[in-house]
């Protein structure tokens, strides 16, 4: 019976770790959509004073929209910024059509909105389509200095 149990709680034990393994490894290098809770979780909780950061490596979020004819061009770049700095910085996509909440607290009213999250500071807002330099800039000056 004790074998029984230990050998069960092993199992259990193993599955987290791999659940937890496969779910970093997902992020790792490739731009992960959030839903209004999974931001509240890993970037900020929005309903707490002020903003507070809870990742630990600098952060883009793409707030973003289907029908945005901009917001689906600069959608290939962040894939390849999200490669070419692999576990450096972290990149994520919430769509404000799905996050009103969201679009509402950090007053998106014109999209791309693109925030720039550092570990330690305020996050920066900017507006609009931008080329891939401009962002390997952004990503160099203000996350990564």
């Amino acid at each position: 019976m004790k074998s029984r149990l230990l050998y069960i709680v092993a199992m259990i034990a193993t599955g987290i770790m791999a659940f937890s393994i496969c779910a970093s490894a997902q992020e790792k290098g490739k731009v992960v959509t959030l839903t209004t809770a999974e931001f509240k979780a890993k970037v900020c909780n929005i309903d707490a004073e002020g903003f507070k950061y809870l990742g630990k490596k600098p952060a883009i979020v793409d707030f973003y929209a289907d029908w945005c004819g901009p917001c689906r061009a600069i959608a290939p770049t962040l894939e390849e910024l999200a490669k070419e700095y692999g576990d450096k910085i972290v990149i994520y996509k919430v769509n404000i059509d799905k996050s009103r909440e969201l679009a509402v607290a950090f007053d998106i009213s014109s999209i791309p909105a693109i925030m720039y999250i550092p570990v330690k500071g305020k996050p920066r807002m900017t507006l609009g389509s931008r080329s891939k330099d401009k962002f390997k800039k952004e990503i160099e000056t203000y996350l990564l200095k």
